[in-house]
Formats: structure tokens, C-alpha cells, sequence
């Protein structure tokens, strides 16, 4: 009997050899269900392999929220960490010179951003060359993506490759897509929308190929194929990513326009890693993704202090941000009181699970030891 491997290479290679038209298009769909259920089958061996998954780089998670640094070797990753951050981290003229994942901590609008600098990515990085699975686990659990760029070769669509067949989804949504699995009535496909992407037989044939037999799939989007196959799998992350296109300070005039306009979909900033050039633009742009909002701390009896305030993730909870002050004041809390736009009125009390918002004032009551 054939691997799983073997399996997945006979199916992508019927999907090469199978012309791409309108005609084709559901015959591909469930091909690729196919695929995407194998390749879930051959994740959780590996997993068990593993006894518990395939082991990233460990990172200590700090701050308020956590960008990555993607790119391939020698595109400036570490001299552009050492820039936003500090951090040292080796620097050379040739490929794979980080090893490791190194962190640094960039300070900027009174956020603290955690910037992790790893390993460059090569192509087959998603089959685990190069330490891609390492790499790929440790950038599936940031907030931001940041692409690094080399001017001089702009071409990312290896690497976007890459991280798409890793599950990653760049500055894309989860597809407003629910399904509940049944006992008994086959599968129903019931769009709340007119469908122009695919048919609901389609959708249809790509959930039977995925291997569900009786279940109800709530289509609220105009989805195609592929969205559908993301829902399926369930394994899918979406991480927003912006782009810092490096060395502009050796471009000719209107290099940067040019490749920016190649990679339109991201915004972008034109940075040099060596000279410093155009930090403060590029902490900004992160800072700007990220949707931090600002929390300012009251303590007990005194007055809240409104010129220093706490940056946190925009959904952050009080317990969230407890932790962040101190990791055991989730021990030692009593309860929360909170003025601003979050509450239903001033100095209302609260517990660990309410969701802040923007400039709210926060008092933690915690029990006297």
C-alpha cells in the first residue's frame, strides 16, 4: 500500500497535469480535499512521532505582542533586529548565520514588542529543509509577520509558497464558515448568500472528498475552494504581515517604488538594515498592526496615573493584563474596577474575563498575604 506521502505526490501530480479552466475547478477542489486530509492524517503521526508535535524553537514569550522576522538567508534579519531592539544577534555575509531563534525587545509608544530574528526560509522550508518546521511553528505563534526583503531580489514567491503550505494565511480572515457534524442525514450545504465562487455541489463533492460523511456546513461568505479546504482542515493560522523592503540605500531611483508595486498586497516600508534608515517608520507600521490599545493603571486608593500607560493587544482581558503586571497576580486577585468605555458605569467591579478597551482605568484588588 502506498505512503501518505506517496499518496499526496500521485494527487498533486494529477493536479499538474489537469488543465486549469472553469470546467476543472471542482475536479481540483476535491483533489486538493484529498491532499488536505492526508496531510492532517500524516501531521498527527508525526505529532504522536514526537509525542506531542514537532518541537519549535523555544522562545520565552514577553511583552505585549510578538512579530516575527521571515525572509530568506542573508536578507538583513539580524542587523534589522539589532536596529529595532538592541539585541545582539550574529550578523554575516552568507546564509543560515542565525542558528537560532534570537529575541529582542523594541520599545516604541510606550509598548513593549517582543521581535524574534530566526533562521531564514528556503524552499521545501514546509517539509522541514533547513529547519523549516522549526522556523514555521515558532512564526505560527507570532502576532506579526514582518517579511524582510532584499531589494535587489525581490522575488518572495518561493517563501510566500512556503508559509501558505504551511498553514499560515498572510493578512486574511478565518472564512465565516461553521460545521456541524451529524449522525445521520448526509451532508446539507446551506449558504446564507448567493455563491459565485463555487456551486453548493461543489461544495458539496470537497466536503465528501475530506471525508465527512453526515454533517451541516453554514456557508455566511462568498467563498471559493480553497477557503472552504481552510475551514476543513482546521489548522489554519491568519497573521497580519507588513513588509520592510532592505539596502534602499544602494537602490536606484524608483527600485523601491517598483518592488513595493510587486508586493502591493503588503504594506511596506523602505528601510536600511546597516545605516538605521527609516526605523521609526517601520516601528510605527508594526506598531499600527498590531492594535494596541492603552490601559492606565490606578492603584489602590490613589490617584490613576494618565501619563504612562500600560500597552496591551486590543481583546485583552483584565486577567491578561494582571499577568503582564505580575505573573502571580492571577494568585492573589480579588477583583478589578475599571472606568472608561468598557464598563456600564464609573468604578465598575469586575472579575478576571472582562475585555478592556481603549484608555479604560484599571484597579486590581488583590488579597492582602
Amino acid at each position: 500500500m502506498a505512503t501518505i506521502d506517496e499518496q499526496i505526490a500521485e494527487l498533486e501530480a494529477e493536479i499538474l497535469k489537469t488543465q486549469k479552466n472553469k470546467a476543472t475547478e471542482a475536479h481540483i477542489g476535491k483533489l486538493r480535499a484529498k491532499i488536505a486530509k492526508l496531510t492532517a492524517e500524516k501531521e498527527k503521526r508525526i505529532e504522536a512521532t514526537h509525542a506531542g508535535g514537532t518541537k519549535g524553537f523555544y522562545v520565552k514569550k514577553a511583552g505585549s505582542a510578538t512579530v516575527a522576522l521571515v525572509g530568506f538567508p542573508s536578507v538583513g534579519k539580524s542587523t534589522l533586529l539589532n536596529q529595532l531592539t538592541g539585541a545582539h544577534s550574529e550578523t554575516g555575509a552568507y546564509h543560515f548565520t542565525t542558528l537560532d531563534v534570537v529575541p529582542g525587545m523594541m520599545e516604541y509608544n510606550h509598548a513593549k514588542i517582543q521581535i524574534l530574528d530566526m533562521p531564514g526560509l528556503i524552499k521545501d522550508a514546509s517539509r522541514g529543509k533547513g529547519r523549516g518546521r522549526e522556523v514555521i511553528a515558532a512564526a505560527r505563534s507570532a502576532d506579526v509577520i514582518l517579511l524582510v526583503v532584499d531589494i535587489f531580489q525581490p522575488d518572495m514567491h518561493v517563501l510566500l509558497d512556503e508559509l501558505y503550505r504551511s498553514a499560515i494565511r498572510l493578512n486574511s480572515h478565518p472564512p465565516d464558515v461553521n460545521i456541524i457534524v451529524g449522525q445521520q442525514g448526509g451532508i446539507n450545504i446551506q449558504p446564507t448568500l448567493p455563491l459565485t465562487k463555487m456551486t453548493v455541489q461543489e461544495a458539496k463533492d470537497i466536503v465528501e472528498a475530506f471525508g465527512h460523511i453526515n454533517c451541516t456546513v453554514v456557508i455566511r461568505e462568498d467563498i471559493d475552494h480553497e477557503q472552504l479546504l481552510d475551514v476543513l482542515a482546521g489548522n489554519r493560522v491568519y497573521i497580519k504581515a507588513v513588509m520592510a523592503i532592505n539596502k534602499v540605500d544602494l537602490a536606484k531611483p524608483g527600485q523601491l517604488e517598483a518592488v513595493q508595486a510587486m508586493h502591493k498586497r503588503f504594506k511596506s516600508v523602505g528601510v536600511s538594515a546597516a545605516l538605521g534608515l527609516h526605523m521609526d517608520e517601520l516601528k510605527q507600521e508594526i506598531y499600527d498592526q498590531i492594535d494596541m490599545i492603552r490601559i492606565y493603571l490606578k492603584p489602590q486608593g490613589q490617584e490613576a496615573d494618565l501619563k504612562e500607560p500600560m500597552i496591551v493587544k486590543k481583546g485583552n482581558t483584565v486577567g491578561d493584563v494582571a499577568e503582564l503586571i505580575h505573573r502571580d497576580f492571577r494568585n492573589a486577585f480579588r477583583y478589578a474596577m475599571v472606568w472608561g468605555d468598557s464598563a456600564k458605569f464609573p468604578g465598575q467591579t469586575v472579575g478576571m474575563d472582562h475585555v478592556l478597551k481603549d484608555k479604560d482605568i484599571l484597579c486590581i484588588i488583590v488579597k492582602r498575604s
